[in-house]
């Protein structure tokens, strides 16, 4: 007969999960949320995408791992929100941004099917990947200093919370300034007498039809596959493969891609691979046996359909918000990943002038022919890229 397992062999990786979801769920869902309104949703068009970008990665978290018996988890893509966020409504406006996640998560499951798109993917230079990203990210980091500027009384509690947490507790930094920013929207609706609408606590899909235009194909799903591609789904079989798992990368973008898809009518964005908290269900706080970890991955899954469930009323609390709180809560969980990026933009001195190049197009924000500055971003990057290495090698 074959031993039961230690008690402790099984808590470990079950307390690994669920610390895992509730830090990457309370560290960005404010960014999602942002990034679905500024393409264009409604409050229930928001909340509804909320909740089916949620439950769609805790499914796909819990089939891979089950699948794999690896510790893969799952996230939703907070830098395609911040992409969506600095993006704005396009011409066909809400509808056009549900085709465009569709579109998204196609090329997601096509990247599994086709691995000289995944290869291609790849050899994009990391300089103008991190570029692009930095630049999406650089208005949105903007929040707590426009905030601070807007409402210091609202908005000062939530940054020295999150400075202090930094300092002693830097995993949860993100997650307690929004626990401070719901603390003071409680005050605010309580000293206000905002009246709250009971219908918006409970959870419903929101389904829209989707439509297919140019501007949403190359504005909002050309970039959000890229930034999804490059910044989460790459670094994240790297992060993995770092801890020693060798993720199978086809069944990773067929399981993330065909999550997306059906998540998009209700308004989710893409979901994919873990990178940045990748670790959480993966070291040894999920357990000495590695060979039981994945139970962390499944845990993850199984609590991340639970508060997608759950999320309306965190949409709700979400509206609520004085001015200035929300955009900063958004940019301080940000913060950390746009130093990165600048970091990793800027490494390759021989890179540098492309890579800056990329951060500028990419944050003016400016659209062009309705395309988003993403999109223009990367293809300015890549030409002064070209042309340089060009020169460079006829220079040789």
């Amino acid at each position: 007969m074959t031993a039961a397992p230690a008690p402790d062999g099984v808590l470990r990786p079950v307390s690994a999960g669920v610390v895992s979801a509730l830090v990457g769920f309370t560290s960005a869902f404010v960014v999602v949320l942002s990034g679905l309104a500024g393409v264009g949703a409604d409050a229930g068009q928001a909340s509804s995408g909320l909740l089916a970008v949620t439950v769609t990665m805790g499914l796909s978290c819990i089939l891979l791992a089950a699948w794999t018996r690896m510790p893969i988890t799952v996230a939703w893509s907070t830098p395609g929100a911040a992409l969506l966020a600095s993006t704005g409504t396009l011409e066909g406006g809400w509808p056009a941004a549900v085709g465009a996640f569709l579109v998204a998560g196609v090329l997601v499951v096509l990247t599994g099917l086709v691995p000289q798109l995944g290869a291609l993917i790849a050899r994009i230079p990391a300089s103008v990947a991190q570029a692009m990203l930095a630049g999406v990210l650089f208005q949105l980091c903007l929040g707590p200093v426009t905030g601070l500027a807007a409402n210091p009384l609202a908005v000062a509690p939530v940054v020295l919370t999150w400075l202090l947490a930094l300092r002693l507790l830097p995993r949860w930094a993100a997650p307690l300034a929004f626990l401070t920013a719901a603390f003071v929207i409680g005050v605010h609706v309580a000293a206000s007498g905002a009246p709250v609408d009971p219908a918006t606590l409970v959870p419903r899909v929101e389904l829209t039809v989707p439509a297919f235009t140019p501007a949403g194909v190359f504005g909002i799903a050309v970039p959000l596959y890229f930034v999804t591609m490059a910044s989460q789904n790459v670094p994240g079989v790297a992060v993995m493969k770092g801890l020693g798992y060798d993720v199978p990368w086809r069944r990773s973008m067929l399981v993330t891609g065909v999550g997306t898809v059906p998540g998009a009518p209700a308004g989710g964005h893409a979901v994919n691979l873990a990178a940045i908290s990748a670790a959480l269900a993966v070291g040894p706080e999920a357990g000495e046996d590695r060979s039981r970890r994945w139970i962390a991955s499944v845990t993850a899954g199984v609590v991340h359909v639970l508060i997608g469930v759950a999320s309306a009323a965190l949409g709700a609390l979400v509206l609520l918000a004085p001015a200035g709180v929300l955009p900063a809560v958004a940019g301080l969980a940000l913060l950390t990943t746009l130093a990165a990026s600048l970091q990793a933009a800027l490494a390759e001195p021989a890179d540098r002038v492309p890579a800056v190049v990329v951060f500028a197009t990419a944050a003016s924000g400016v659209a062009i022919a309705g395309v988003s500055a993403a999109f223009w971003a990367l293809a300015a990057g890549l030409a002064v890229l070209l042309v340089l290495r060009r020169g460079r090698s006829s220079a040789g």
